[in-house]
């Protein structure tokens, strides 16, 4: 965990892999963080385990669900209740389930992560 990262009240974080947040990373109110599932193609369900990378400046909203082997990059932000199966972009917004990108964030000087002005 970087340095001024949180963890709000209730966060959940099933930890069977490795769960790494950088600096500045917000993980709001009782998100689900979860590095296991099982095979469900396998007999057995075999455990499957992945960590989980939340980069620099990134928020993870209330309720949200982010899935094993994630990686949300850097200044991204998963709106409430998104959940969260493919890695997110830098800069990218993403809601719904399963999570879709519906915008960018602006990076330094007003600009978006594709370049274009806000």
């Amino acid at each position: 965990m970087g340095e001024r990262s949180c963890l709000a009240d209730g966060v959940d974080c099933y930890s069977v892999d490795q769960i790494i947040l950088g600096r500045n990373v917000v993980v709001s109110q009782r998100v689900f963080l979860c590095t296991a599932t099982h095979d469900h193609r396998r007999p057995g369900f075999k455990l499957a385990t992945a960590p989980i990378v939340i980069e620099d400046d990134a928020w993870i909203a209330a309720e949200a669900f982010v899935g094993p082997g994630v990686q949300i990059g850097n200044s991204a932000v998963a709106g409430a209740r998104a959940v969260v199966l493919r890695d997110v972009p830098a800069a990218a917004i993403v809601a719904g389930n399963p999570a879709r990108i519906i915008g960018t964030r602006p990076l330094g000087g007003g600009q978006t992560s594709d370049g274009s002005r806000r």
